[in-house]
């Protein structure tokens, strides 16, 4: 689900970041409805909802950003996929052109999406867990889908419904399930590897260095995937995808102090909010 990507034109750079209008408003709006649609056949339109302004609230903190930045930017375009998905969308994206003007950009850009929707995701997922209900597991249907938990999402859990008597589980309301979701895909988009919102936060951080820490967590993943299949396809595309960032138009601007701390709430939200194992197989 990445975000956005960014491409490099042939023409100067006072005349690079003024290009790509944005002059298919009709298809942003066309893809908004039919993955509204997709998402309320999977789970709802409590769940619909949910999760399209989780997704929008994401999406827009990027291109809010991209704007303020003079970086030409498409409103966002979401990607409706009602089958065989547990989500009913692929997520969402926007189109970029040109290149970013330094690094405190570079930071400010990738990590305001993930920030913008965690801020929704956060009394999102509150709601949604003081909906849902405490049930017998023996009452839980063979095929129902069973799923991992996130640090943040299970101390929720305990914060509002306290601890769960022996052989009970909480059976998610669809707002839960949109929270849990926004959970999941903050902390896919903070992976640590290349143009997804977590690559362009460690480039800032790190600049062309960035690079060791790309490996270090293609590594990780690798070894994770032994233990949960899953994982592998976006193991794959990412260590063919995933391994380079283009510099920014001046490389030796470094983040201030304010950043500096964002980055610290940045990673503790990726680490709290990253699933290993989120379907139970």
């Amino acid at each position: 689900m990445n975000d956005y990507d960014t491409r490099q034109q042939a023409f100067p750079v006072e005349k690079r970041n003024k290009g790509l209008p944005d002059n298919k408003p009709w298809l942003n709006v066309l893809l908004f409805v039919l993955t509204f649609l997709s998402t309320w056949l999977t789970q709802g339109v409590s769940y619909a909802v949910a999760i399209m302004t989780i997704l929008l609230a994401h999406e827009m903190g990027h291109y809010i950003q991209a704007r303020r930045y003079n970086v030409s930017a498409t409103l966002p375009y979401f990607i409706p996929f009602p089958l065989l998905n547990p989500f009913g969308t692929l997520g969402a994206v926007i189109q970029m052109r040109g290149t970013i003007p330094n690094r405190r950009a570079l930071f400010d850009i990738g990590a305001t999406g993930p920030l913008s929707g965690f801020v929704f995701t956060v009394p999102i997922t509150i709601l949604g867990i003081y909906l849902s209900e405490i049930i017998a597991v023996k009452q839980v249907s063979e095929y129902a889908m069973t799923l991992g938990d996130s640090l943040l999402f299970k101390g929720l859990v305990y914060w509002i419904k306290g601890p769960l008597p022996e052989g009970h589980d909480l059976f998610l309301h669809p707002v839960a399930y949109a929270g849990w979701a926004g959970f999941f895909v903050t902390a896919l988009n903070l992976l640590p590897v290349g143009q997804l919102d977590g690559g362009h936060v460690i480039y800032s951080v790190l600049g062309k260095k960035a690079k060791y820490a790309y490996y270090v967590f293609l590594v990780a993943l690798g070894l994770l995937t032994l233990f949960y299949p899953l994982w592998t396809l976006l193991f794959v595309l990412l260590l063919f995808f995933g391994r380079r960032h283009p510099p920014p138009q001046n490389d030796e601007i470094r983040l201030d102090t304010k950043r500096k701390v964002l980055v610290i709430l940045v990673w503790l939200i990726f680490i709290t909010s990253f699933i290993p194992f989120p379907f139970k197989l």
